[in-house]
């Protein structure tokens, strides 16, 4: 256990030392503004005390969606708000970025084993970042049924964590290497998984939706959408929870377990898109380690950020209400 935990936390300071190159660390990544540090007294609750940190660009949309962007292990949220461009892109469509900043100082992965965690309202780093949610929409008339996550490697694993958790406050999410909701599951905070990491936890599509609905049993309303990307040379999260997140999410949004449509060489050459209906999509990287790159254009338009005014993506009114 302790020799492959360690090997992640090798490759992934190799990972974000390659993002610091790519993207101009520590020059800024074209972002008109500074983020934001929110103080801890501001919001809540916050059980694991998560740091929350802002980007607000100079023009918002009149009711800006919101999109959380959790770092991956060994990173920060400085990290990942320069570790992309789309805070950048953030004041051109005048949204609202949440950059979370894990409060595990060993390894600075999110927590997303812990029963809390896993539990809608149980507590943990989730509850924490559903709480920054909250205090974008009080203070910043942000709208509620566009809220969104992202995230790379940990932050990936997060995304899937706040979806399966938290169905009440997302619209839909985006998840580059990560694993499914539930299969790091264990007795306490930052609790490694070889048998997760290594692929060898394997569960059919029924047993992972019921993974995800006992996070919040009561919860009969809309389910977020995905999309999940996965590089087949990774060795750090082993590609067979690409196909375990497949099947988690296909049958808890009701799709079909075999894809309708498969795009060859989208959205980048070597990779393949397999759509499973509108509101869920996979994409195998052909060759590509678990240092995959996060195609900004594609999330952008995953989450439909680009749009402005009425018809945009989002979750129903009328659910958000009903949830609220």
């Amino acid at each position: 256990m302790l020799n492959l935990h360690s090997t992640l936390h090798v490759l992934e300071g190799i990972f974000t030392l390659t993002l610091a190159i790519l993207s101009g660390i520590p020059a800024v990544n074209g972002a008109a503004n500074n983020l934001t540090q929110i103080p801890d007294s501001s919001f809540s609750p916050n059980p694991t005390n998560v740091g929350f940190y802002l980007y607000v660009p100079s023009t918002l949309q009149a009711k800006p969606p919101i999109l959380v962007n959790p770092h991956w292990c060994h990173g920060s949220a400085q990290d990942a708000f320069t570790g992309t461009q789309l805070a950048t892109l953030a004041d051109t469509y005048g949204y609202i970025m949440i950059f979370p900043d894990s409060p595990n100082t060993a390894d600075k992965c999110w927590d997303v084993s812990s029963n809390q965690t896993l539990t809608h309202n149980g507590g943990g780093d989730s509850q924490g970042i559903v709480s920054m949610v909250n205090y974008v929409l009080q203070n910043y008339n942000a709208d509620p049924t566009r809220v969104f996550s992202m995230g790379t490697s940990s932050g990936a694993m997060m995304t899937n964590v706040l979806l399966g958790s938290y169905p009440d406050v997302f619209a839909a999410g985006s998840a580059w290497a990560g694993v499914a909701f539930g299969c790091f599951a264990g007795n306490g905070y930052d609790v490694w998984s070889n048998d997760c990491a290594t692929g060898t936890i394997i569960k059919s599509g029924a047993q992972w939706e019921a993974i995800v609905k006992a996070a919040y049993p009561s919860y009969t309303g809309f389910r977020p959408k995905m999309q999940v990307f996965h590089g087949t040379a990774d060795t750090t999260l082993y590609p067979q929870n690409l196909a375990e997140e497949i099947k988690e999410w296909t049958a808890v949004l009701g799709l079909p377990s075999t894809p309708v449509q498969t795009l060859s060489n989208y959205p980048d050459s070597t990779w393949t898109t397999y759509i499973y209906g509108d509101t869920f999509h996979a994409t195998n990287a052909t060759g590509v380690t678990h240092n995959i790159q996060t195609n900004e254009s594609v999330v952008i338009d995953w989450f439909d950020l680009q749009c402005r005014g009425t018809g945009c993506y989002s979750r129903p009114a009328y659910d958000y209400l009903f949830s609220t």
